[in-house]
């Protein structure tokens, strides 16, 4: 019975490490999501600037080099592309991804879609400008919270599941 007992603490101890390394995982995920989209859109504004290609190309391109969640929400893009507009696919990409952005970061990258396709070149690159500076500034929060919170879950978790252990015996 002792053993039993024993192997039922250990799984307890074990399972709560995980989950604390899972919560704070989300936050490096999120800053590192981030900092991939302000590179993608510095990608995104040097093509529309300098090569003059269709919107769909470029998010083809730039799905194809980011092969992460990023990535799928400029193939999302594109995809939806072909029955919709520029501005109401990427809203749409943008909205129904599945990554570890918070609202707030969604809102700063939805910003992007009020020219995207609408205005000349210069009009969708100073849009695009206005989207990287709302990024800087969810890059920053994303990096105060993580520092905050990835220690913070990483001892928290196993120490309830400690207590957890402890109340058990």
């Amino acid at each position: 019975m002792n053993i039993i007992k024993a192997i039922l603490f250990v799984g307890i101890f074990v399972l709560s490490i995980l989950i604390g390394k899972q919560i704070s995982r989300k936050y490096v995920e999120r800053e590192k999501e981030l900092k991939d989209m302000k590179n993608a859109l510095n990608i995104l504004k040097t093509k529309i600037k300098f090569t003059y290609q269709p919107l769909g190309e470029i998010f083809e391109e730039i799905s194809n080099t980011l092969k992460n969640n990023v990535g799928n929400i400029f193939k999302t893009a594109q995809e939806k592309m072909i029955n919709r507009t520029a501005q109401s696919s990427w809203e749409s990409a943008v909205k129904t991804s599945q990554n570890n952005l918070t609202n707030e970061d969604k809102e700063a990258i939805l910003t992007l879609s009020k020219m995207l396709g609408q205005t000349d070149v210069e009009g969708q690159v100073s849009q695009i400008d206005v989207t990287q500076e709302f990024l800087d500034k969810q890059i920053e929060l994303a990096e105060n919270e993580r520092t905050k919170n990835e220690k913070l879950y990483k001892k928290l978790v196993p120490t309830i599941g400690l207590a957890i252990i402890i109340i058990l015996m």
